[in-house]
């Protein structure tokens, strides 16, 4: 992602300190959907200091501010990944908790037509499908 977190709070007018620097750091750097005890778990790698309430309240912070957006994948707890301008969809294997993310144009095109066949206009969406590993 070419614009970070840190980017994202200067252009919004979030102040930043140290602690919420390092946060939005790892936060950028996660290729997967951390939870808030996985974040402080890598946080407190860098700084053993930051406490889970100033990772929480950062959190809450970047959420409210429109910077993350907070998943709540069913049966787990909430989990974070940073707002892109790209939309995706999710695929949870619920045995391990693995997130996929991917875009499929035919689903697209179907929810388009769904909204449609009702007389709406489609504005958002959210997608999550849940399943578990084919044995091969």
């Amino acid at each position: 992602m070419t614009e970070t977190i840190e980017k994202k709070c200067i252009a919004k007018g979030v102040k930043l300190t140290e602690q919420r620097k390092i946060i939005a750091k790892v936060m950028s750097d996660a290729t997967d959907h951390p939870d808030v005890d996985e974040l402080y778990k890598r946080v407190s790698r860098i700084d053993s200091k930051i406490s889970i309430a100033t990772v929480y309240r950062t959190v809450k912070l970047f959420e409210e501010s429109g910077i993350v957006a907070k998943h709540d994948f069913k049966g787990g707890k909430a989990r974070y990944e940073e707002l892109s301008e790209s939309h995706h969809d999710h695929l949870i294997d619920v045995k391990t908790g693995e997130i996929i993310e991917f875009v499929d144009d035919e689903i697209e095109k179907l929810q388009k037509k769904v909204a449609d066949k009702y007389g709406y206009e489609l504005v958002d969406h959210k997608l999550e499908l849940y399943g578990v590993k084919k044995n091969k």
